[in-house]
């Protein structure tokens, strides 16, 4: 039930009995604490454990090769290429948009998203390990069906991804308008229970509803273990490193398999390292906006524009791509199409890019219009 609160609002008027502060602290028992009350210090030791097994990870891995090829330098050489490779794909536009928009969804719902890169990179790095084990064991039959396994693979992931991500951009785009209310009514000293702010920045309308058995099951980081699997089923990056494997052991007569399988526990290593990293970035940005009821709807009406623009334009993409790839549409519209396809990886820079400039941009603004002077006050 709300309580009674004072709410001083930004023409100076003061509202008795407004509700919008009806939990001034969001921070209850099992749920996450905004990271603005918390000092570096303190912000890092929370993330520690995570960071110091993916350093870890890291290290071992490159122990491996190191192990394996110390006197290969081809192969040393061919091992960092892998690794690259792993810190390239975690950038993918699809990846980064697809992080950001669970951690958000998790912090919403007052749940602990921390490890959402990271199971959601373990879940995709598993597609690749399990696929060049494939590939060493069996080259020769692979070899010659491994063009329409890619292809397969490749439309089953396309699909998942923009179906994800335009999933994802729908059920904002129905809350939009609803936040958008809500803030208005804040602004204008109205009351307006905690409650029902949390239905709102839950996405609890009829769209949501229908949509919800795909995100129902993230409620727990690890269960962006079998999203990222699905992801991952382009077979793309799988592909690479197979034939690396290949050329390897061609190459190097003798080559036993769990010499061979560094490139992809590398490949693994690095794509997990950066998409945890930017979960973790995610969360303490999205945390600056979990302090106050009315900062939340601020943040959440300024990142939810971004989201939908960001998901919206990534998943129309992908999946305008899959038309012109199955049906070999060509010339004007279409060739600029299949050509930002082509270059897909580099739009991950740009969407982190956007979430920082948003999240600076919306607590400067937020600052400079003094809504800050809405926050409520416990009588």
């Amino acid at each position: 039930m709300c309580r009674g609160i004072r709410t001083s609002s930004a023409h100076g008027y003061k509202t008795e009995g407004s509700a919008l502060a009806c939990a001034t602290s969001i921070v209850s028992e099992g749920t996450m604490q905004p990271s603005t009350t918390l000092s570096v210090g303190r912000r890092l030791a929370r993330h520690a454990p995570i960071l110091a097994g993916l350093i870890l990870a890291n290290l071992l891995a490159w122990a491996w090769a190191f192990a394996a090829f110390a006197d290969y330098p081809a192969q040393l050489a061919t091992a960092l290429l892998a690794y690259l490779f792993g810190l390239r794909h975690a950038v993918d536009a699809d990846h980064i948009a697809a992080i950001d928009n669970t951690v958000r969804k998790m912090m919403q719902e007052k749940r602990q998203p921390s490890a959402v890169g990271l199971f959601f990179s373990l879940g995709h790095s598993a597609v690749v390990v399990f696929a060049v084990a494939a590939i060493v064991m069996a080259a020769t039959a692979l070899q010659n069906r491994i063009t329409g396994f890619r292809e397969i693979g490749g439309t089953i992931s396309v699909s998942v991804s923009a179906f994800f991500l335009l999933a994802l951009a729908m059920i904002n785009l129905s809350s939009l308008r609803a936040v958008w209310t809500a803030f208005r009514r804040a602004r204008a000293g109205e009351a307006i229970c905690d409650e029902q702010l949390d239905l709102l920045l839950n996405n609890q309308g009829l769209l949501a509803r229908l949509l919800r058995p795909l995100f129902k099951m993230v409620t727990k980081s690890w269960h962006m273990l079998p999203i990222g699997f699905l992801f991952g089923l382009g077979f793309d990056t799988a592909t690479e490193i197979g034939l690396f494997a290949i050329a390897t052991t061609q190459s190097a007569h003798g080559v036993a398999l769990w010499h061979i399988m560094v490139f992809p526990v590398l490949f693994a290593a690095g794509m997990a390292l950066v998409d945890t990293l930017d979960s973790l970035l995610m969360v303490e940005v999205y945390g600056w906006a979990f302090v106050k009821p009315v900062r939340k709807l601020w943040y959440n009406l300024t990142i939810t524009f971004v989201s939908v623009i960001v998901a919206v334009g990534i998943g129309g993409l992908e999946a305008l791509g899959l038309l012109v790839n199955k049906m070999q549409l060509s010339g004007g519209a279409w060739d600029v199409v299949a050509e930002m396809n082509d270059n897909l990886a580099h739009f991950g820079y740009f969407v982190v890019g956007v979430f920082l400039f948003t999240w600076l941009a919306s607590a400067v603004i937020y600052k400079w219009k003094r809504f800050d002077q809405l926050s409520p006050e416990i009588r």
